[in-house]
């Protein structure tokens, strides 16, 4: 007799003692079913979405181009108690011996555009110290350094070499604050001229809230409008909502570049009507922000309005005017209150989307339009300094946790729907 023929009575007992257990394990089986069907999804989301967030995010306390381009050094300056006084000679010929090496290796660049991050100009000191490392007489390089360059004989270059030579140090996020450590380990604000994160985040916040309130204002009326119209005229209104959802992002901002040149179509109108003498300055501005962001995002305002509107029945507002009231006053204590959720829903929408801005700022803005997405773009781009645009990106997912929970708070966020 098998082993299953063996097992088989018992189950069955158990099943008939227990007959929970089977409706359990049936349970399990479409659970891991379920599981196993979203694993494809769960994997994509993984490589395309969570691990490259994760990463930049790590990469925000991270710093590894100093300490590997110095080892050496990076381990004698951590037992360095720092200034005023200047490390042992010991770590200035390991200084010399792991610069020359690191140029050998191809990782002195990088360490060089890192330190030039603390302090503007510390790229050229250490690629100016590599080139006469050479030609030096053989005396101490405690004596030779300094002669290269005055700054190697002063604490605060080796305080700042120390910083760096860390693999986690919190120095990316300071900066994010326009913070630093100061020379006496405490934190202070930086020089007012580098000062430009924390005004780079308000712009942001400002322009986020403008184009939300237009796109409230804007989009209120519409979606009471769908909501209250026929259902053939409300279709064929909310066609014209809902193309711009087919239309390409790109191409709708570049269509506003066009429209609002000093030659453009609006200034052509505007001249061609009388209402103004001259071309106005519609792009390059504020102005040209507000405009190209509030028409990408008016759609999530209406739309978020129109699922709660049509939902509401229209007879508590004949009521309340059956009752006495006037209309515009039942409109405002009767009707409006039962769309807060719509209104939450649209401007939590419209408001966190806009605070990740890049293309419409870009293209349509001026100098004193910059976002902080763009700045991160820049930071990666151009700067290649991942840690400070990791650090800018902590700040910004923060921010936007934390208009998550007022919204879940206030509204619920269960209440999130469209259409």
């Amino acid at each position: 007799m098998s082993a299953m023929e063996l097992t088989s009575p018992g189950r069955a007992r158990s099943r008939t003692v227990d007959p929970r257990a089977g409706y359990r394990a049936a349970r399990r089986r479409e659970a891991l079913r379920a599981f196993l069907l979203a694993v494809p999804l769960l994997v994509f989301l993984s490589a395309t979405f969570i691990y490259p967030i994760g990463k930049l995010l790590l990469m925000s306390v991270q710093s590894e181009e100093v300490v590997n381009a110095v080892p050496g050094t990076a381990a004698l300056l951590a037992g360095w108690p720092g200034p005023p006084e200047l490390p042992s000679p010991q770590t200035f010929e390991t200084l010399a011996a792991d610069l020359q090496k690191a140029q050998q290796e191809g990782s002195l660049a990088a360490a060089a555009r890192r330190l030039n991050n603390y302090e503007p100009g510390f790229r050229t000191l250490l690629l100016k110290t590599v080139r006469q490392l050479p030609s030096t007489s053989g005396r101490p390089y405690s004596e030779e350094l300094p002669k290269i360059d005055k700054r190697w004989g002063e604490a605060e270059t080796w305080r700042l070499l120390k910083r760096a030579a860390t693999r986690y140090t919190p120095d990316f996020l300071l900066t994010a604050m326009d913070r630093k450590v100061g020379p006496s380990q405490t934190i202070v604000p930086v020089e007012p001229s580098q000062a430009i994160y924390v005004d780079a985040f308000i712009r942001t916040f400002s322009i986020s809230a403008s184009v939300t309130l237009i796109c409230l204002i804007l989009g209120y009326p519409v979606a009471w409008l769908l909501a209250n119209l026929p259902a053939r005229q409300s279709n064929l209104l909310m066609i014209f909502v809902i193309v711009p959802f087919w239309t390409s992002l790109l191409v709708r901002t570049t269509a506003w570049y066009v429209l609002l040149q000093p030659n453009g179509v609006v200034n052509s109108l505007l001249v061609g009507s009388g209402l103004t003498s001259g071309p106005i300055a519609l792009m390059f501005n504020r102005t040209g922000v507000l405009i190209g962001m509030t028409h990408v995002l008016l759609p999530f305002m209406i739309l978020a309005n129109y699922a709660v509107m049509r939902g509401i029945p229209p007879v508590y507002q004949r009521a309340a005017v059956s009752l006495g009231a006037h209309p515009a006053l039942a409109f405002l204590r009767v009707y409006v209150p039962q769309t807060m959720p719509g209104i939450g829903t649209g401007t939590f929408l419209v408001f966190v989307l806009a605070l990740g801005y890049y293309i419409t700022p870009a293209l349509l803005g001026g100098a004193g339009d910059e976002m902080i997405s763009q700045i991160v773009a820049l930071q990666m781009d151009r700067q290649l300094n991942w840690g400070l645009a990791g650090a800018l990106s902590v700040y910004l997912v923060i921010f936007t946790l934390a208009v998550y929970v007022v919204f879940n708070k206030l509204v619920g966020v269960d209440r999130l729907r469209l259409g």
